[in-house]
């Protein structure tokens, strides 16, 4: 959960909003975690994914795969047993990730800091 908690202080630091983590260990054989965050705009979803990419490699982990863009208003960043899922505002509306996996428990971030 190092690497877990490593994201999530990078999206806070960098001022991602509405930051959530959802575990989905017992729902989902494809990861065992979402985070879900809020960018302000196209630039800003780019530099939360960026700069969760480069942090988490200096620790020593490579993301998996990456998809979408900052034009689409969603970028994922797949690290194997976490998701990152960076929104634009309308986009993360649209997609309602926390509708859809409404069965699985929120991980709540401890209070003026993003860790779980």
């Amino acid at each position: 959960m190092d690497f877990l908690h490593a994201a999530c202080k990078v999206l806070d630091d960098k001022k991602g909003e509405d930051l959530i983590i959802l575990d989905v260990r017992k729902l989902s054989t494809i990861t065992d975690y979402y985070v879900i965050a809020t960018g302000a705009n196209s630039r800003h979803i780019k530099a939360l994914a960026d700069e969760v990419q480069r942090v988490l490699k200096q620790q020593g982990r490579s993301t998996y795969r990456q998809s979408g863009t900052p034009e689409s208003g969603w970028i994922v960043s797949d690290f194997l047993d976490f998701v990152v899922h960076l929104f634009e505002a309308k986009s993360r509306e649209a997609y309602d990730l926390e509708g859809l996996w409404k069965d699985a428990p929120q991980i709540p971030l401890q209070p003026d800091r993003a860790s779980v």
